[in-house]
């Protein structure tokens, strides 16, 4: 397996540009690939805003921060992800649309890549088995901003090798990250364990036991986590919260995992979160800070 000098990025949504961004500003040339080409100008203004403002904290040289924006190339073609070592999925969450992303990136890539997918919760097992490579295929689950929080979630396949699982433990550390491994059951470490615990803050306001801001500030003053369960949801997307739920319940086939009522239909009605301005709380009406993210 060939040294990672060059990194492919598809999807330029927030999860995207901002692995594109922990690329380039750790020396890899990357290609961010997205078909939506205002996506892509949008993940260069935000990628730039958020290495300047690395800069000016000292948390980043200037020098490195001219570099990493030259390191950067975008491209609405699939095919110019040919020449990257490995290639990271930061696409919807949707079993089906992913795999035949990865059976596309397996007959365009070169022999040696690696494919990951940023998937919060779908079997990399299943996405393997539409490619030809399935031992270099591998989970790497960056949390929410990527270019922020501390943990990369490296998740094996059934199939995937020793080299494979060494070669991304060894990217994920070179962005100075802390890595956990998980076995390729739903949802993962993290979110096995954090998604339930939303779900049961949105059943408690479905049943009336307590307010949004009651839940939330029992949960921060409680048990000492920067944000609360449901402000936590609307950060992370009401419908990637439901997405995640139902390949748990699936998955697990336990009740307990079941979404709740109240869940799925604000989902249906389209408040989703920060991302439309309006989830479990209206962003709308007045300007709120983003609070410190935990996923």
């Amino acid at each position: 397996m060939a040294e990672i000098k060059c990194v492919g990025v598809v999807g330029a949504g927030q999860m995207g540009s901002g692995i594109a961004q922990l690329a380039v500003t750790n020396g890899l040339d990357v290609w961010l690939m997205d078909a939506d080409r205002d996506a892509l100008s949008r993940a260069t203004a935000a990628i730039s805003s958020s290495v300047n403002r690395f800069v000016s904290k000292g948390l980043l040289s200037k020098e490195v921060g001219d570099d990493a924006m030259r390191r950067l190339r975008l491209t609405s073609n699939l095919q110019d992800l040919r020449s990257a070592d490995i290639i990271v999925e930061a696409i919807l969450e949707s079993e089906d649309i992913k795999k035949k992303l990865f059976k596309d990136l397996d007959g365009l890539a070169k022999s040696s890549a690696i494919l990951a997918s940023n998937t919060s919760s779908i079997s990399i097992t299943r996405l393997a088995s539409a490619t030809q490579r399935p031992s270099q295929v591998i989970g790497m689950h960056f949390m929410n901003p990527p270019p922020i929080m501390k943990l990369v979630e490296i998740i094996r396949g059934a199939d995937t090798s020793e080299e494979t699982f060494t070669a991304t433990k060894a990217l994920a550390e070179r962005f100075g990250k802390t890595t956990v491994c998980s076995q390729d059951y739903a949802g993962f470490i993290v979110n096995r364990i954090l998604i339930p615990m939303i779900n049961e803050a949105f059943y408690t306001l479905y049943t009336g036991v307590a307010t949004k801001e009651d839940i939330d500030s029992g949960m921060k003053h409680g048990t000492n986590h920067p944000m609360g369960p449901l402000e936590l949801a609307d950060l992370i997307g009401l419908d990637v919260c439901l997405s995640v739920l139902r390949v748990l319940h699936e998955g697990l086939g336990d009740s307990k995992y079941a979404p709740c009522p109240l869940l799925v239909q604000y989902v249906d009605a389209g408040r989703l979160g920060r991302k439309r301005g309006i989830g479990v709380y209206d962003y709308r009406k007045k300007k709120v800070g983003t609070p410190s993210p935990r996923l």
